[in-house]
C-alpha cells in the first residue's frame, strides 16, 4: 500500500509516521508513505498558498492551484491516481469498518486543510471522500489524517505480527474490547480475574466475549443496536440479562 500526505507541515507528518509500528513497516518495505509540501507548488515568489475568501469573512483559504499541482505531482510520481481523502468536520465520521475498507486499497492520499478551509473548487475536482474524526474542529487536517493513516496502515498484512492484534480490539467486531491485565496478579489490592489465571482456554475466551458484550452494553449502547449476535453471543447475552434480573430482585 502507498499513502501520500498533502500538507503544509510535511515534517510534522513525517515525524509521526517514522516512529513505532508504522515506522518499522516503512523500513521493511511493507508500506510506502510520502509527505508532500503544498507550498513547494505555489507560483507565488513568497511561497504564499492562501488568500482572502470571496464575499468576505474571517480567516484565509488555501488556494486551489498549489493543491492541484501538488496532487498532479503525486500522481506522476506514483504512476497512479490515489483515492484522495480530505479531512474535514463536514465529512462522514471515521469508523473501524471504513479503516478496513481503505486498507484494501493500493493507493490513498490525504489532503490536510488549514486556516478557514480550502477553495471549494479543488475539493469538487479532486476529492473522492471527506472524513471527520468527530463533531469538533482542529487547527488543521494533519492530526486527523495521521490518525486515519495509522488506523489504516496497521491493518495492512504484515504490519502487525498477528492478525489477532486487531481482530479482537474494540470496534473491529462491532464490540468494545474486553479488559486486559498483566503482572503482578495483585496490585493495590486489586486482583486479576481468576479465570485468566486458570489456563482454561475456552473459559477465558467465553469470559472475554462476555466482558466485551457487557462493556458495549454499558458504555456504547448505540453499537449494540447494529450488532448481530451469533449463537454463542445470544447465549451469553441471555446469561447477562438473567444475572441482572437476579441482582435487581435482591
Amino acid at each position: 500500500m502507498r499513502i501520500d500526505m498533502l500538507t503544509l507541515f510535511p515534517a510534522m507528518c513525517e515525524a509521526v509516521l517514522s516512529e513505532s509500528i508504522v515506522g518499522r513497516a516503512r523500513q521493511e518495505g511493507l508500506v510506502t508513505v510520502e509527505c508532500h509540501d503544498i507550498r513547494a507548488y505555489t507560483l507565488d515568489i513568497h511561497r504564499r498558498v492562501d488568500d482572502y475568501p470571496y464575499g468576505g469573512g474571517m480567516g484565509m483559504l488555501l488556494q486551489a492551484q498549489p493543491i492541484y499541482d501538488c496532487f498532479e505531482a503525486v500522481c506522476r510520481a506514483a504512476g497512479s491516481r490515489p483515492h484522495l481523502i480530505h479531512l474535514s468536520p463536514q465529512g462522514k465520521v471515521f469508523t473501524e469498518r471504513r479503516a478496513v475498507e481503505l486498507s484494501k486499497m493500493e493507493h490513498i492520499a490525504f489532503l490536510c486543510g488549514h486556516y478557514e478551509g480550502i477553495d471549494e473548487r479543488v475539493i469538487e475536482e479532486l476529492v473522492d471522500e471527506e472524513i471527520s474524526l468527530g463533531d469538533f474542529v482542529l487547527t488543521g487536517g494533519e492530526l486527523p489524517a495521521l490518525a486515519v493513516a495509522d488506523a489504516v496502515l496497521r491493518l495492512v498484512p504484515g504490519v502487525l505480527a498477528d492478525e489477532l492484534s486487531f481482530t479482537e480490539e474494540s470496534h473491529f467486531s462491532g464490540l468494545l474490547e474486553y479488559p486486559q491485565y498483566t503482572r503482578p496478579p495483585v496490585w493495590h489490592g486489586r486482583e486479576v480475574p481468576g479465570v485468566l489465571l486458570s489456563g482454561h482456554h475456552k473459559n477465558i475466551a467465553d469470559w472475554r466475549r462476555e466482558q466485551s458484550l457487557r462493556r458495549t452494553m454499558d458504555r456504547r449502547p448505540d453499537l449494540m443496536e447494529s450488532f448481530v449476535p451469533d449463537r454463542l453471543d445470544q447465549k451469553l447475552l441471555e446469561q447477562i440479562h438473567a444475572r441482572e434480573k437476579s441482582k435487581n430482585r435482591e
